[in-house]
């Protein structure tokens, strides 16, 4: 899932966008050749529709005694002629993380194997539940685990909660593992552009309870899943990446689940991967994505 493991413990990654301008691919290697880095993986997109270029590189000091300060200090010169918006992430970085789950143990249970192995780069600080369910699964991985019961009159007080150990854990990252409640429009926005939602992908779109058994009822041919930033709109937010697996009418409802939540752990994994290895680029209400 992740090329983490693999990549060297000496690589940086530079990511960049910025309005659409002559010089935007050579403002940044020329920058790299100047400073002595050695690039070892490039990938920019021009999207002509919104004249707006992305770029992301990974590239190797050749000093010894790279100082990031002064590098980033000197390309915000440069950049700051193309209006260029950048960031720099050091090698082997962790991203914090709080996941956020209800009842169902899947996507967490996955998201805590691939942690626990290293093929997420992720420090998981916290899980947050409505429910006490998956106290034991938590604490078995040494995670704190907060259990805030909602009801429609409590849950301004329940996010605020959320909200807390967000801030006091210095989360970056949120993951909603199948987190069954829908989040107020103020949460949304303190959260946009760094929380990752999961949910099931049918057509047509089962909405309420029980979606595969009513996929089931209609013959679905395909199930699938999609993992998408969460903003104000309830499961529109812009999407990061999606899976699907064919079925068929020897499938009952209960290995439509069984495949579905199968597809939900890995869209939910991949998309976490592509965030934290910062491939994901997020503008207006689209992603512009730098697969591996």
């Amino acid at each position: 899932m992740s090329r983490s493991a693999d990549m060297s413990a000496d690589t940086w990654i530079l990511t960049a966008q910025c309005p659409s301008r002559l010089g935007t691919v050579d403002v940044v290697t020329r920058f790299l050749k100047e400073s002595g880095c050695y690039i070892t993986e490039q990938q920019s997109f021009d999207d002509r529709l919104v004249d707006r270029f992305f770029i992301r590189t990974e590239f190797i000091p050749q000093d010894a005694d790279f100082d990031a300060e002064a590098f980033q200090a000197s390309f915000a010169a440069r950049a700051g002629e193309f209006e260029m918006v950048f960031e720099l992430t050091s090698p082997g970085a962790r991203i914090p993380v709080v996941i956020m789950v209800s009842k169902a143990d899947h996507c967490l249970n996955d998201l805590l194997y691939r942690y626990r192995t290293g093929q997420l780069s992720i420090e998981i600080r916290a899980v947050v539940s409505n429910h006490p369910d998956l106290e034991g699964l938590a604490t078995w991985h040494g995670l704190p685990y907060h259990h805030f019961p909602i009801t429609p009159e409590t849950k301004p007080e329940q996010e605020a909660q959320v909200a807390r150990v967000i801030e006091e854990t210095g989360a970056e990252l949120v993951i909603l593992a199948r987190y069954m409640q829908v989040l107020s429009s103020d949460m949304c926005e303190k959260l946009s552009g760094r929380a990752i939602n999961i949910h099931h992908s049918l057509l047509p779109g089962f909405k309420g309870a029980k979606p595969y058994h009513q996929a089931y009822e209609k013959g679905v041919k395909l199930v699938g899943a999609t993992a998408h930033y969460i903003n104000d709109d309830l499961d529109e937010g812009p999407i990061i990446t999606q899976a699907v697996e064919a079925v068929s009418h020897a499938d009952y409802p209960e290995d439509l689940v069984a495949k579905g939540r199968d597809i939900e752990c890995l869209a939910l994994a991949k998309a976490v991967a592509l965030h934290v290895e910062r491939r994901v680029f997020l503008h207006a209400r689209r992603t512009v994505i730098f697969e591996r």
